[in-house]
This record gives C-alpha cells, sequence and structure tokens, in this order.
C-alpha cells in the first residue's frame, strides 16, 4: 500500500516538473547544449570568409582615406583664412612704409628732436621693425604649411580613388562567393545600429585576433572580437540560448572562435521558427547587420537568407533541416 503511494506520489511529481519546465520553455525540441549542424560545405565557407574579409578589409581602409582627406580640407581652410589675414597685415605694413617713406634715427636727430624723444622713437621704431619681420614669417610659414595640405590633399584623394576600385572589386568577390550559395537577392532585414564599436587598428582596419578567451556558451574559446560581439547582442535584449565555439571542422568560423549560433527559442535549437520565435529572429538579424561596421560582421544567416558586407541580403540554400537552413536560429561570423 505504501509502495503504491510512492509511486503514484513520484508519478504527480514528474508529471508537475514536466508541465512546469514546458511552462518555462525549458524543455526544448532539442538538446540545448547540443550545437546545430548547419551544413554546407569548407570550400564555400572559405569563399564567404575570404571574401568579406577582404571587403571589410578594403572598405575600412577607404573609410580612413575619405576622413583623412575630410580633415585635410578643414585644415585648408583654416589656413587659407589665416593666409588672408596675414596678408591684408602684411599689406597694411607695406603700404604705410611706402607712404612715409621710411624713417631713420638720423632724420629725428637732425630734426631738432630731443634725446628722450629720439631714444622712445628708437624703441618703438625696433620694435615695429621685429614685428614686420614676424608677420613676414609667419605669412611664408602658413603659405608652405597650406602647399603641404594641398600636396597631401590631393596624394590623398588619388589614393582614394584606387581604394574605391578595390572595394568595388572585392564587393564583386563576395557577390560570387554569395552567389554559390544564394538563388538571387531577397529583401533582408532592418535594425538600429546602437552596439558599442569594437576596437581597430589606428588605420581603421581590424587588428589579427586569436581563438583566446573563454566561450561563455561552450567549454571553448572565442576571440576577444566575437565576445564583444557576444555582450552586445545580449545588452541589445537578445539574451536566449545561444552556442559559439564548436570543434569539429567545417572549414566555417566556429572552430576559430569567429561564430555565434543564436536559437530564437527560450530553451534550445528546436524545430522551424514560428510566431514570436520567427519575430524574435527576425529583430535579431536586421539588428546585426544594422551594427556590420560596428561589429566587424563578416556574414550573417537567418532563415534561408544571408547577409553580406557589399552584397546585402540574398537568398541561402540549405540542407533540408531547420539548422542546415538556419530557421531555428541566427548565424553570426565576424572577422
Amino acid at each position: 500500500m505504501f509502495a503504491g503511494r510512492s509511486r503514484m506520489r513520484g508519478t504527480l511529481l514528474l508529471g508537475a516538473l514536466v508541465a512546469l519546465a514546458a511552462l518555462l520553455g525549458a524543455v526544448p525540441a532539442t538538446t540545448a547544449g547540443a550545437a546545430p549542424d548547419e551544413g554546407g560545405s569548407a570550400s564555400v565557407y572559405k569563399k564567404l570568409d575570404t571574401a568579406a574579409r577582404n571587403y571589410n578589409n578594403a572598405k575600412a581602409k577607404l573609410d580612413a582615406t575619405a576622413k583623412k582627406q575630410k580633415a585635410l580640407a578643414k585644415q585648408i581652410a583654416a589656413g587659407e583664412k589665416k593666409v588672408d589675414a596675414l596678408t591684408e597685415d602684411v599689406g597694411r605694413i607695406a603700404a604705410a612704409k611706402y607712404r612715409g617713406g621710411g624713417t631713420s634715427l638720423m632724420t629725428l636727430a637732425l630734426s631738432g628732436e630731443s634725446g628722450d624723444n629720439i631714444l622712445a622713437m628708437a624703441n618703438t621704431l625696433t620694435y615695429l621693425g621685429e614685428k614686420d619681420a614676424g608677420k613676414l614669417r609667419a605669412l611664408k610659414e602658413a603659405r608652405q604649411r597650406q602647399d603641404a595640405q594641398k600636396r597631401d590633399l590631393a596624394a590623398t584623394a588619388a589614393k582614394q580613388k584606387k581604394q574605391a576600385a578595390t572595394l568595388k572589386k572585392r564587393r564583386d568577390e563576395a557577390q560570387k562567393a554569395v552567389d554559390q550559395v544564394s538563388g538571387g537577392s531577397s529583401g533582408g532585414y532592418s535594425g538600429t545600429a546602437s552596439a558599442t564599436p569594437a576596437p581597430r587598428n589606428p588605420d581603421g582596419s581590424w587588428p589579427s585576433e586569436s581563438c583566446n578567451v573563454d566561450d561563455p556558451t561552450t567549454d571553448g574559446c572565442i576571440t576577444p572580437r566575437m565576445l564583444h560581439a557576444y555582450q552586445e547582442v545580449r545588452k541589445a535584449g537578445y539574451t536566449r540560448y545561444t552556442a559559439c565555439y564548436r570543434s569539429a571542422e567545417d572549414g566555417g568560423e566556429h572552430p576559430r572562435g569567429r561564430a555565434c549560433d543564436f536559437s530564437v527559442s527560450v530553451g534550445g535549437f528546436g524545430g522551424e521558427a514560428s510566431g514570436g520565435d520567427r519575430t524574435y529572429g527576425n529583430n535579431l538579424a536586421g539588428w546585426l547587420t544594422a551594427n556590420s561596421e560596428r561589429l566587424a560582421v563578416l556574414y550573417v544567416i537567418w532563415f534561408r537568407q544571408i547577409w553580406m558586407p557589399g552584397v546585402g541580403w540574398s537568398s541561402y540554400s540549405g540542407s533540408g533541416s531547420p539548422s542546415a537552413e538556419h530557421t531555428n536560429h541566427v548565424h553570426l561570423s565576424v572577422q
């Protein structure tokens, strides 16, 4: 009798725990810790990585050059105002000397001025002479600086033209890489740029990083830049289950600590998303692309679509499963 009561009590307790877990969304369709099998080939992933990386690097250089060109233009404009003001001052000095014919101490002495007056006027003339010479030197230096800035601006403009051509080439390469997994452009998703930018080199390029920090989602490692992106995603409110590092070599960025899979369901990687889960994924994908330059995004894959810098959203061909078609998670790869 007591054994029957114990079994009944245990059955009721187990049923209550399962019901509570289901209510809280803690029972996923797959094991939470199992990273999704995204399919794809190593060669395709490598081409996507290389194309996106080359595009990001080319754009970073072009942006840095454009920034320098803008700063030089401001410096030249300010220099022109200074040269104009100094030219006007020197012109007034020259005109005054021409009208006055100059003054010498001998002339003052012969005119009968007292010794004290001659001494005072001598000091004044010496001061004016030094001041005039200083104005002339300042004008000369200002013109030299302006000429150097104009030469620098011309060289920067030429450099920018070459970099723009390189960027176009990299964009075309990125498009070719996407075409291997895509059937054409698509609408995609939009978002707002709000992430804190990841650290860059002084020239605007992205520093090389290795998988050397603890992955907060697995027992593996990720790069500092991937950790930064992960933290910014969570700060933006996208806090559902995530898995980053994966040891299985597939040619992609997971084994290198440069990718994370953001599940759109609460507990783990389930089936094809719908309803609120689908909206969550749409919003996250749009936010990631809007912050791509701040986070050094290589590409984003979500719901049979892929986004790459310079290309935008395109359709994505998976192998049929929700994980391979990325209908249950948003994939992010960073440089």
